[in-house]
């Protein structure tokens, strides 16, 4: 590797040319950081006291030495946005020093518009491709040619670079700009030139290196060029165009930008079983690869598994399902925000992909599983303990029973996972504050148009009041309510009975009960569902209220249902919870009479963290499970040594008792360890046994 500074002109001049490999991303910069540019080079072509002005680095693989007398681009590893972004400045200078008559065409020597095109844009004896300085990848390529020919880009290109072109055209064009000062600038722009040797210089280490700077990588633009960079031109052709330009093209630029790190995420919880962490996604794949690749399977059939589950993914969570029933049902998902069960739909649409269960059978599921996470968003139940609900969720299906064993499964959970009874639900709904409830649009929408083949559109409503918000509320309303009014007015306000939906809001204003529903679009006119029976009400009290409240959470349970199983086939899918084949007879270091008091100590306390924690012995250490292992206890002579299923960075241990054993082969499950004996301070390991499962529950 060399590293020198160097003038991001004369590098671009004696470069025959610069090309960005199909692997690398595609031109990012917004006109945020076209600005910083902008006014950068400005101040120092303006500016006789400063001589240069660093901005960043440009690595590139340099051509071979046996490619000397033959035209070899160099490859850029890290720096093609500034690269970029300059040469569309100087492209916009020359047409703008171009329009300029003649004598001032070139405002400093070196920069006239022919100058500028063939020492820093052209490469004036060449032709086809070869005749650009900078080649860009992907779709990115057509529109830069189109820039520096001077004809209108595509459409379908990048609206990025034509954003930013016209972006330095208009500063160009503003006749307060100094032309001279912008030449100067761009004269006096210095880069690190860090030149990398073909075959010698590991570009992708490198590559992860300069990251830290710069316009951050995404986790999935790193792993792409992690699956690409290290094969041979040919071979990265065939997988980026065959396989990761399809995804990116289904995803759309906004999508592949804001979710598809998170579809990595979901797909290695999938494939793995572990859920990574947000900053942990590129590592986490590059594990799993090592892994695939030394079982015997290629990087391309890595890229078509990632390739397939992309689609499912889409189909999912964008709105790409062609199934018009499945395109609503997962529309209906996405729309209460429930990303956490993706790792149990992408498993389960393999599945339907492969014939193992039907249409109505996927429909049913992710019906079930939207009722499941709506149900406790209405009951306010703490979510932190979806990530890992659903990324095991897999493990307890039975494919030849495959829609019982869902419906099991989700009947058996207990506790902080249970499924809400309907009289859970309907006592949420009907005393719970919807009105301040993130997902209510939804709820709306779905109970006017359950049922409904032509679909009223609630975003030509707006929510109302029936009785008002208006805490100084009129006699008629006072009358209405009876003495108690202001309780009766705090207690319902902004529950469901109170609520509904109407176009005038404006006309309704606070005015009485019976001149909204008599009025000209009142209640009495509502071809709404929601407003049904309000025209037909002679008075709107407490009483009226509540009936109205229960009749609408009856109807709410029969569109968001809880599954039902016959008792004797539900108890054909019940799990034993602490049946292993093992007990604590098989353990000889927990069965003297010391020992022994300890470990049911440990065992009564940590089984009344929650109801839902079962215990299990096994061969050589005996398990505490919540949503999985959070606790094992490996018996030894001395001691009782507990493993944490905790990374010892989560963990607040102020003494500096617990071990990290991530690197090393023990038993348990954990990557932490703690010592407990009878000697130990038993309320401060404890302490980090309950750090451990409350962690679990609220894992990412």
């Amino acid at each position: 590797m060399k590293a020198v500074d160097a003038s991001l002109l004369m590098l671009l001049k004696k470069s025959s040319q610069f090309i960005v490999p199909i692997y690398q991303r595609t031109y990012a910069w917004s006109e945020n950081e076209c600005a910083q540019l902008w006014r950068d080079l400005l101040r120092a072509g303006s500016s006789e006291s400063l001589g240069a002005h660093f901005t960043g680095s440009v690595v590139h693989v340099e051509r071979s030495l046996s490619a000397l007398t033959e035209f070899e681009p160099n490859l850029i590893i890290d720096g093609q946005q500034r690269v970029t972004t300059v040469t569309l400045l100087l492209s916009a200078l020359a047409e703008r020093l171009e329009a300029l008559p003649t004598d001032q065409q070139e405002p400093i020597d070196g920069f006239s518009p022919r100058k500028i095109r063939n020492r820093y844009l052209l490469n004036d004896d060449e032709s086809d491709e070869r005749q650009y300085k900078l080649i860009l990848s992907q779709s990115d390529r057509d529109t830069l040619i189109a820039i520096l020919q001077g004809v209108a880009p595509e459409p379908s290109g990048s609206a990025r670079l034509v954003a930013n072109y016209d972006y330095f055209r208009d500063r160009l064009a503003d006749p307060r700009t100094d032309l001279a000062a912008v030449c100067r600038g761009l004269a006096k722009l210095v880069v690190v030139d860090v030149r990398l040797e073909r075959g010698v210089d590991n570009p992708q280490l490198v590559f992860e290196a300069m990251n830290s700077t710069g316009k951050k990588l995404s986790q999935a633009d790193l792993i792409r060029n992690f699956v690409l960079m290290d094969l041979a031109p040919k071979a990265q052709e065939k997988i980026y165009t065959g396989f990761w330009r399809p995804m990116e093209i289904e995803f759309g630029p906004a999508a592949y930008e804001s979710r598809f790190d998170d579809f990595v995420r979901h797909y290695l919880t999938v494939v793995t079983g572990e859920i990574p962490r947000l900053d942990d996604i590129y590592d986490a794949f590059k594990s799993f690869a090592a892994r695939f690749i030394s079982a015997g399977q290629t990087i391309d059939e890595l890229v078509l598994d990632v390739r397939d589950y992309s689609r499912r993914y889409c189909a999912i969570a964008l709105g790409k399902e062609q199934d018009p029933l499945l395109r609503a049902a997962f529309k209906d998902l996405d729309q209460i925000k429930a990303d956490v069960v993706y790792p149990f739909l992408l498993s389960t649409y393999t599945d339907y992909d492969a014939g193992t269960i039907s249409r109505d059978d996927l429909l049913a599921i992710v019906d079930m599983v939207t009722s499941y996470v709506f149900r406790r968003a209405v009951g306010r139940i703490p979510t932190n303990s979806l990530n890992t609900t659903f990324a095991t969720f897999h493990k307890a299906v039975r494919k030849d029973a495959y829609l019982d064993s869902v419906k099991a499964h989700f009947l058996g959970m207990k506790n902080y996972r249970a499924f809400p009874t309907d009289g859970e639900f309907i006592e949420a709904l009907t005393t719970s504050d919807l009105y301040n409830f993130k997902r209510r649009s939804y709820f709306l929408r779905k109970m006017e148009n359950h049922g409904r083949k032509e679909h009223v559109s609630i975003e030509d409503y707006t929510i109302e009041h029936i009785l008002p918000q208006n805490e100084n509320l009129s006699a008629a309303w006072r009358s209405a309510l009876g003495e108690d009014w202001q309780h009766v007015q705090e207690k319902y306000l902004h529950t469901l009975g109170n609520l509904t939906l109407t176009g005038y809001n404006s006309e309704y204003s606070d005015h009485a009960f019976d001149v909204k529903r008599d009025m000209e679009g009142g209640f009495r006119d509502s071809p709404l569902r929601l407003n049904r029976g309000l025209g037909q009400l002679a008075s709107w009290d407490e009483h009226a209220l509540v009936e109205r409240a229960r009749r609408l959470a009856r109807e709410a349970a029969q569109i968001w249902t809880r599954p039902t199983l016959d008792a004797a086939v539900l108890a054909r899918f019940q799990e034993p919870r602490t049946e292993t084949g093992f007990s604590i007879e098989d353990h000889p270091h927990l069965l003297s009479p010391a020992r022994r008091e300890l470990f049911d100590h440990l065992t009564s306390e940590v089984l009344a963290l929650d109801p839902g924690v079962a215990r299990y012995f096994r061969k050589l250490y005996v398990a505490f499970k919540a949503e999985t292992n959070f606790l094992d206890v490996v018996p030894q002579v001395s001691r009782m040594r507990l493993s944490l299923n905790i990374p010892i960075e989560s963990l607040e241990d102020e003494r500096g008792i617990v071990e990290d054993v991530s690197g090393k082969g023990h038993w348990g499950n954990g990557p932490t360890e703690v010592s407990l004996n009878e000697g130990s301070d038993f309320t401060y390991v404890m302490g980090l046994v309950r750090q451990a499962f409350e962690y679990q529950l609220g894992e990412g």
